[in-house]
């Protein structure tokens, strides 16, 4: 198990990555003013050190130590402490903060790395025979609370790791489907289809630490969900070993009948058992990919232009549009030119943006731009940008050329890393997300940016809130909100953090957009989660958790806590 993926305890990823700031020159200048964080003069934080802290001894008595090794190994069973917190806690803002500055006082008890199906059901069995808690971990990615256990539990908590079960294990040609252990990694996962000319096409942006199975129980959307689908797409078969036995979903079309065990597997986090084995749906690798740039005059104009991309008969991979505030925030993050070709291309687009702002145009905080991704063979792609472009033009817009979206593809995994990195400074920095019809769009992104505003301004601190439009539908798009708040005070950091998280999910739920896109719900969102699916729903899923569970062994608490129906 020593090969397995991991986070570092305290942060995202992997040890000795940074994000470095004295690289961006424009980068401490916003710091400065939308947050008040002056980095010039701030003092250079350490590195969390798990020395400092006091790991909780585990609560797993040796005979069970005992029975977990006979059932996957002597080498996949582990009470180590720093394994342990790792398990502990997932990658929200709430997991980060409380494991670098809180006293940690619930962890997992157990690190599990089973091999195969039959050692999770044999695990599994020592779970319900011995009544303890079971949560099963993919990449320990999530941001809703998913991992996290319940601090007043007090039954010995198994995290359940599948790292070891990594394979494609087979790729159907002829149907374009691939059988793939839920423990694939993204990058491994790719790597394993790409040598076999196939792509999956799923790429969060959890990507390099995240699993399959992690995107399959709780719901994930990835960059190119507009070509590729979300992952209730992607998916088109599933085994779960659940309390009863293998759950098996067929990858055939008119999969179901009745009402969809398939769909209820999808999103249920670990409440209804172990997604062990996904059958995907994969596409040749394409010959040509593209990602280009465009620059609009302000947020509405690009709306307009996303939603006629959205209608015509170009399938881009993924079109992306940045508000004014994130556009101005990316380009802060663009490093110093030092190479002559660079140069060039930032005296480019300073003749550029002279040359809007003669024509009227807001370059500090009203341009928005635009990513659009272009996949297959040439004379595809050469015709879908042709056909953007007219669009473009249509609503004002520039076409940019590829360099723009060349530098984006390389730095999309880097963003987790500039949490940690605020966070280090006393900052805290969040996303939030929803799903939203196109006749609404415009309306939710105003509101929730008015009701930050609102709740910044009540606790007479500095805010910084930003947005970008991605994952476009026929029927709408979602839009992923980002946030920084600075705090000074230990003991209300998390209270006026949490209100502020509140805040907008809950303008989420009163606009009348979604309670979360792709983000699933764990503890974070439960909250809203009968808003969003009404009592009827609620009761429904309540009752699924309950038959499949009636101990409450499986990941108690997330999706739903004490549900009690008024009826």
């Amino acid at each position: 198990m020593d090969d397995v993926r991991r986070h570092r305890w305290w942060g995202w990823g992997a040890e000795g990555v940074e994000f470095v700031w004295e690289t961006k020159p424009d980068f401490a200048e916003i710091a400065k003013e939308k947050v008040g964080l002056d980095l010039w003069n701030a003092p250079r934080p350490g590195t969390p050190n798990l020395s400092d802290h006091e790991v909780p001894e585990t609560r797993v008595a040796s005979s069970l130590v005992e029975a977990l090794t006979a059932a996957v190994g002597p080498d996949n069973v582990s009470v180590d402490d720093e394994l342990r917190v790792i398990h502990s806690f997932g990658r929200s803002l709430p997991d980060l903060y409380r494991v670098r500055n809180e006293r940690m006082t619930r962890l997992v008890d157990v690190v599990v790395h089973p091999g195969c199906e039959e050692e999770i059901a044999a695990v599994l069995d020592l779970v319900l025979d011995h009544d303890l808690v079971l949560i099963p971990y993919g990449g320990g990615s999530c941001i809703s609370g998913s991992v996290t256990p319940d601090p007043s539990e007090e039954r010995p908590i198994i995290s359940l790791n599948l790292g070891r079960m990594r394979r494609v294990i087979d790729v159907d040609e002829q149907s374009g489907l691939a059988r793939v252990e839920a423990g694939a990694y993204g990058p491994d996962l790719e790597e394993q289809l790409n040598l076999r000319g196939w792509t999956m096409g799923h790429f969060p942006d959890s990507f390099s630490y995240s699993t399959l199975g992690g995107w399959a129980a709780t719901r994930s959307s990835g960059m190119q969900s507009d070509r590729y689908g979300d992952i209730e797409d992607i998916v088109r078969g599933l085994r779960m070993i659940h309390p009863r036995g293998v759950l098996i979903s067929k990858p055939i079309p008119g999969r179901d009948s009745g009402p969809s065990v398939h769909e209820m597997a999808l999103g249920s986090e670990g409440r209804l058992g172990v997604i062990s084995e996904c059958t995907v749906q994969v596409h040749r690798n394409p010959e040509v990919r593209e990602v280009v740039g465009y620059l609009y005059r302000d947020w509405a104009h690009g709306v307009e232009s996303m939603h006629d991309i959205a209608r015509s008969e170009v399938t881009p991979s993924f079109t992306r549009l940045s508000d004014g505030p994130e556009t101005r925030f990316s380009l802060a993050m663009v490093s110093q030119a030092t190479t002559a070709k660079a140069k060039a291309t930032a005296r480019v687009q300073d003749a550029l943006f002279a040359y809007l702002r003669a024509k009227g145009w807001d370059t500090t905080e009203g341009m928005c731009l635009s990513y659009v991704c272009f996949e297959g063979s040439k004379a595809t792609v050469a015709r879908e940008r042709a056909e953007v472009k007219k669009i473009v033009k249509r609503h004002g817009g520039i076409d940019l050329g590829t360099g723009p979206g060349a530098v984006y593809d390389q730095k999309k995994f880097d963003t987790p890393y500039l949490r940690d990195f605020l966070l280090n400074y006393k900052v805290f920095g969040d996303v939030c997300e929803t799903g939203v019809t196109w006749a609404n769009l415009k309306n939710v992104h105003a509101r929730v940016n008015e009701r930050f505003r609102l709740i910044r301004s009540q606790q007479d601190g500095p805010g910084f809130m930003f947005c970008h439009m991605s994952h476009s539908y026929h029927a709408g798009a979602c839009l992923y909100f980002t946030f920084a708040v600075p705090y000074a005070r230990e003991d209300t950091a998390l209270r006026e953090y949490q209100t502020v998280k509140d805040a907008v999910q809950q303008e989420f739920i009163d606009s009348g957009g979604g309670l979360s896109h792709h983000h699933a719900v764990g503890t974070e969102h439960r909250p809203w989660i009968v808003d969003d699916i009404t009592e009827p729903g609620a009761f429904m899923v309540d009752s699924l958790f309950r038959a499949t569970d009636p101990g409450r062994n499986l990941n108690p608490g997330k999706i739903l806590g004490e549900f009690n129906s008024t009826r």
